[in-house]
């Protein structure tokens, strides 16, 4: 596979034109084209398709490393970097196990591009939308499949405990922003979109749900919006909001410091509780926040050990597969997680 592979990019590739790989028609022929000879250099060298497919993902990288170190350790993108794709959908194809080759791919596309939209949009929008916002189409066949090609790379990712470095802050593969997005997150993306199904694969996975430089907290966004539809809310963004209140031990709503010093509250008030019932009074009254989750009244204290068990796990990169390896009764286990509440 090395030999043909070499071979192939010396004498074929490096023929080709700059652009030969935008069209996504033509990055799946190439796709077909591979997987042919995955299959055949398998067979006729008697070895595993994983073992071969894992040959082929290699000698991409290696191939795209030379001519990026080639041209002062830039990216020539174009073909060059359209073939990272071509690895990527192969990877996926032939479901390869090794983690240490899916990292390696995962952290050249990262260094590449500061984010992996193309595997997340298409799981998000669909495999046309991609287009819209960002001028490309998904490599992936539909909407499902982009869905298993994510938790296949989230389950890679998390079991080479990756992470990803822009600047001073450090992301995981699941939280890495999305550049056509705003650099929003892909959690506060699906939550704008009330995609309830997509949520759930995301905060298993450990997402996280926190205020960045694009807004507050995105539970904020989703009462705000619940608030606009005076009180006929749609079920997806209520299923929206009933999975992120499993994934936080409680609201964490957004305080206006000045407001509350001129105020002249002691320190110990509690202000997100008035806050809560001013600004969401009509959601607390329809029972859609727990008392229990937006100080009215304490966090209940099962809520708090999985919150807590949950965050251990996601420190040594366990969510959620771990959680199958605790010595607990199966019920805690859906409880853990997030299938019931």
């Amino acid at each position: 596979m090395d030999s043909f592979m070499d071979f192939y990019f010396d004498e074929v590739f490096i023929n080709l034109e700059r652009d030969c790989l935008n069209e996504r028609y033509k990055r799946r022929e190439l796709v077909q084209y591979f997987n042919s000879v995955i299959a055949g250099c398998a067979r006729g060298q008697n070895k595993s398709d994983n073992a071969t497919c894992k040959n082929f993902v290699n000698s991409t990288l290696r191939y795209h490393n030379s001519c990026k170190a080639n041209n002062g350790d830039v990216c020539l993108m174009g073909k060059y970097h359209n073939l990272l794709y071509i690895a990527m959908k192969l990877a996926f194809d032939w479901s390869l196990q090794d983690n240490g080759v899916v990292a390696a791919l995962l952290d050249e596309l990262y260094a590449c591009e500061r984010t992996f939209e193309r595997i997340f949009l298409g799981a998000i929008f669909g495999t046309s939308a991609p287009f819209f916002l960002a001028g490309w189409k998904s490599d992936f066949v539909d909407r499902e499949e982009n869905l298993h090609a994510l938790v296949f790379f989230l389950d890679h990712a998390t079991n080479a405990n990756l992470e990803f470095h822009d600047e001073d802050k450090t992301y995981r593969f699941i939280d890495v922003p999305l550049e056509s997005c705003g650099k929003a997150s892909p959690v506060r993306v699906v939550i704008q979109m009330g995609a309830a199904e997509m949520l759930m694969i995301l905060l298993r996975f450990g997402a996280r749900i926190t205020a960045d430089h694009v807004s507050s907290n995105p539970i904020e966004s989703i009462l705000d919006r619940l608030n606009e539809y005076n009180r006929k809310y749609p079920y997806e963004l209520v299923t929206c909001l009933k999975l992120t209140l499993r994934a936080v031990p409680h609201l964490n709503l957004t305080v206006d410091k000045e407001a509350a010093k001129r105020l002249e509250l002691p320190e110990d008030y509690n202000y997100q509780r008035k806050i809560a019932l001013e600004k969401y009074g009509d959601i607390l009254r329809d029972h859609l926040v727990p008392s229990s989750r937006c100080g009215l009244q304490p966090v209940e204290l099962k809520h708090l050990c999985r919150c807590l068990v949950r965050q251990i796990l996601w420190k040594n990169f366990e969510l959620p597969f771990g959680i199958q390896k605790l010595p607990i009764p199966l019920s805690l286990k859906k409880y853990l997680d997030l299938f019931d509440d």
